[in-house]
């Protein structure tokens, strides 16, 4: 990397949701190893909703002495149309009111710290905080943790009016970057929520173009059709960065050092390539008819399995959930094993690992793109149902179980479970070559003089010419 020559300092500000900080974190700790002269105040966000998003970041930056924190106030969002609302219209209201604190904390920086502040690295839910920037002379980043995809769609909302809100029934769209018709059904629910969704959106997105640059997470060889297609003049430059991967993951509390080991040594003992992994998420949870219905699935495929079985309710236990007998015939026939919760880096990376059923969130895909490993698309929430598509019909890297499955849904039954389970443990299905190829190619892109590599210094080099 091109060494700084002067000390300056970029400022931080994450979402709090574990699947925004967990790349936020390592693209700030990929910063800091990037250029010595260069130091990250990162300003955290507390959310009763979040309780564990603050001591997860000082796990993750305890040993970064150039990456410094400071904990924002708590605020009352404004008042909503109904409890909580629309997550997308939840988390902009909440920045809107969060800006005031942002100014003040911002101006104690400055007024305090001998070096300049030469950009604001900016989260997806936060760009309303461009106005702070602006009003402090400070240039902002987007830091965009999905895909260069869900980026097109987000930008083609301006040309829509702010009314026009979507429908999982309209026509096909034609969305820059992407070279199939987009089904309406793949979008993401705040895309077709009357109730502020859409309009958290349409704000947000109407605030991208206000940026000094776009950075995301992802690689150019995966990507490079939709990045061409947004390097058109109007939008700022795309740097891309990753894949940017936590390799020690986020800690759990449902899971002790023993559960730990147990899991570890149960996949030890399986042949190489042998067993799917289920895992759906942080929210990743279903009712107990959904998993009597995966149970009996993976019951018939007669694959080897590691669940990551979320209780859908506080009140229900896997006795209650469970088809009659599975735990017996599962600790019987040893072919599986059920955990609350699992460290996916860690099992994604274990060689008896040989498909990935996944929620398809971004940080989950790249992920199983970087050890090899093919996925059954389950989307559940967000912009997964868009990643699902992406996966299954742009690309070829995934095999669909359903690419629209959202909360609410109708029941994905044991016999299309157990079809897609087959089908995905094929070793002779194409997907798994495919996927290797892509795994070189992600490795590839962050080695020195690798596409994000360089991309990364680009950015650098951007950011301190910036003052």
């Amino acid at each position: 990397m091109a060494l700084n020559e002067k000390k300056t300092e970029l400022i931080f500000i994450p979402s709090p949701g574990i699947g925004h900080l967990t790349s936020t974190l390592e693209f700030a700790q990929l910063l800091i190893k990037s250029d010595n002269n260069l130091s990250i105040t990162v300003l955290t966000i507390k959310l009763p909703t979040i309780p564990f998003s603050n001591s997860y970041i000082r796990s993750v930056l305890a040993s970064q002495p150039r990456i410094q924190l400071i904990d924002l106030l708590e605020v009352e969002p404004p008042p909503q149309k109904q409890p909580l609302g629309p997550p997308a219209y939840y988390m902009w209201s909440y920045m809107e009111s969060l800006k005031p604190h942002v100014k003040v904390t911002m101006q104690n920086i400055l007024s305090t710290n001998p070096n300049p502040v030469v950009g604001l690295v900016l989260d997806f839910f936060c760009v309303s905080m461009i106005d702070v920037g602006n009003e402090l002379g400070i240039p902002s980043y987007l830091f965009f943790t999905t895909n260069v995809g869900f980026l097109s769609f987000m930008l083609s909302l301006q040309k829509r009016q702010i009314e026009d809100v979507f429908s999982h029934s309209d026509h096909e769209l034609l969305i820059l970057g992407f070279s199939n018709l987009v089904p309406s059904s793949v979008l993401p629910d705040a895309a077709c929520n009357k109730d502020g969704g859409y309009f958290a959106y349409y704000k947000l997105a109407e605030r991208f173009r206000e940026t000094k640059g776009i950075i995301v997470n992802t690689f150019s060889e995966l990507e490079q059709d939709a990045i061409d297609a947004l390097s058109d003049g109007h939008t700022p430059p795309i740097y891309v960065v990753g894949p940017l991967i936590d390799f020690k993951g986020p800690s759990n509390p449902n899971l002790n050092q023993a559960q730990h080991n147990s899991l570890l040594k149960w996949l030890d003992e399986q042949p190489p390539c042998s067993v799917v992994f289920l895992c759906f998420g942080s929210r990743g949870s279903f009712d107990s008819s959904q998993t009597r219905e995966i149970a009996l699935g993976l019951q018939r495929s007669g694959v080897r399995f590691l669940w990551a079985l979320r209780s859908p309710t506080t009140t229900d236990n896997e006795e209650k959930t469970l088809p009659e007998g599975f735990l017996e015939w599962m600790e019987g026939s040893r072919r599986g094993m059920l955990c609350e919760w699992a460290p996916q880096v860690e099992v994604l990376a274990h060689k008896a690992i040989g498909g990935f059923v996944s929620h398809c969130g971004w940080n989950s895909i790249l992920e199983s793109l970087w050890f090899g490993v093919p996925i059954l698309t389950w989307p559940i929430y967000a912009e997964q149902q868009l990643n699902a598509f992406r996966m299954v019909r742009e690309w070829g890297l995934a095999v669909e179980l359903r690419m629209d499955y959202r909360k609410g849904s109708a029941l994905v039954i044991a016999e299309e479970i157990e079809k897609g389970l087959k089908h995905l443990m094929d070793r002779d299905n194409i997907v798994h070559k495919k996927v290797q190829e892509v795994k070189e190619m992600a490795r590839k892109a962050v080695l020195n003089g690798g596409s994000s590599f360089l991309s990364v210094r680009e950015l650098v080099d951007n950011m301190i010419g910036s003052k």
